[in-house]
C-alpha cells in the first residue's frame, strides 16, 4: 500500500484526565479516539492552504509507554499529499510540512467532545479538559519504511516481551513478590530497570489487553476499503519519472487516471480501466 512519496507520522494522544475513563470504557473510548483524530486530520487537509484534497491514513492504536504506563494514543502513517476533489489529481505537500498541529489539536478536541456528548460518559469529564491544549504531533518520516518498522511491533506483539523480564523474587504472595523488567528511556535512549510487586506488574500489563474483537489497525481516506482499488493506479502513476519538459507548476500536480473503483478483474484482481462502450451490432440480446 506504500506510495512513492514522502510520508508523515501523525500522533494523537488522549489527555491524562480521560485515561481512567478510557481504561473503564475501552471499546467506546478507543473507537472515539480513532474517529475524532481521523476526522480532524481529514477536515484540515481539505483546506487548500495545506493539502486541498482527500488524504489517506493508516492508524495503529497504542496504549502503553516503554515502562507499561497506561497512555492511549494513535499513530497514523500518512502520505505527503492527497487527491484533488475531483479525484483525478495528486496534490503533494511541500517543504517537509503537512498540517499545523495547533489547529489540528483544536479540531481533534472538538470532534472528541462532540462524539462523547452522545454518550452517558460526558458528564464524568471535568470541564477543564475542553479548555486545555490536546497533544498532537506531526513529523516527516521519509519514505515510510522506517515508520512501518516502528509500528509493526505494536500490531502483533503484547506490551512486553519475555526477554525484558529480568528477575522475580518470590516473597509468599503477589502483593509482596517483586518483578524487575528493563526498558529504554525515550528521552535518553538508556536502558533502565523498573521493579514492581507482581500484583502491580499484572495490573499494568492487563490494562493493555484490548476488548475482544477490537480492531487496532484502521484505514481512512483513500486507504478506505471502498476506494482502495484506486491505489494500484495511483502507485503506478506516481512511480513514473517526471517529464523533463513539464513546467514547475505541473510537476506538483499528477493526474490520476479514471477508474471504476468498485469493479475488479475476476482473474487478476486489479481495478478495471474504462476503455469504451460496446454497442450492440444486432437486435439480439448480449
Amino acid at each position: 500500500m506504500l506510495l512513492p512519496v514522502a510520508y508523515f507520522m501523525l500522533t494523537f494522544t488522549l489527555p491524562s484526565e480521560l485515561r481512567e475513563l478510557a481504561s473503564c470504557n475501552q471499546k467506546l473510548m478507543y473507537a472515539l479516539l480513532f474517529q475524532a483524530s481521523a476526522q480532524a486530520a481529514q477536515k484540515l487537509a481539505k483546506d487548500p492552504r495545506y493539502v486541498g484534497g482527500q488524504i489517506g491514513l493508516v492508524g495503529v492504536l497504542h496504549t502503553w509507554t516503554r515502562n507499561l504506563i497506561y497512555h492511549p494514543h494513535v499513530h497514523y502513517l500518512v502520505p505527503g499529499g492527497g487527491l484533488s476533489p475531483d479525484g483525478h489529481t495528486w496534490l503533494p505537500t511541500r517543504n517537509q510540512f503537512f498540517l499545523p498541529v495547533k489547529a489540528l489539536s483544536k479540531l481533534f478536541r472538538a470532534a472528541f467532545q462532540r462524539g462523547l456528548q452522545k454518550t452517558a460518559l460526558f458528564d464524568q469529564v471535568p470541564q477543564k479538559v475542553w479548555r486545555k491544549d490536546w497533544v498532537v504531533h506531526c513529523k516527516p518520516v521519509g519514505n515510510g519504511q522506517a515508520a512501518l518498522k516502528y509500528l509493526a511491533p505494536y500490531i502483533h506483539r503484547v506490551a512486553i516481551s519475555n526477554r525484558r523480564l529480568i528477575s522475580i523474587e518470590p516473597r509468599g504472595s503477589m502483593e509482596t513478590s517483586q518483578l524487575t523488567f528493563q526498558y529504554r528511556a525515550s528521552d535518553t535512549g538508556q536502558l533502565k530497570l523498573c521493579t514492581l510487586t507482581v500484583e502491580s506488574f499484572m495490573h499494568r500489563f492487563l490494562q493493555h489487553v484490548l476488548p475482544h474483537g477490537f480492531v487496532k489497525v484502521r484505514y481512512y481516506g483513500f486507504f478506505g476499503a471502498s476506494v482502495r482499488s484506486r491505489l494500484v493506479l495511483l502507485q503506478q502513476r506516481l512511480a513514473k519519472p517526471a517529464d523533463p519538459h513539464q513546467s514547475e507548476e505541473t510537476l506538483h500536480e499528477t493526474a490520476v487516471p479514471d477508474i471504476c473503483p468498485k469493479i475488479l478483474c475476476p482473474k487478476c484482481g486489479q481495478p478495471m480501466l474504462f476503455q469504451r462502450d460496446l454497442q450492440p451490432n444486432s437486435c439480439r440480446s448480449p
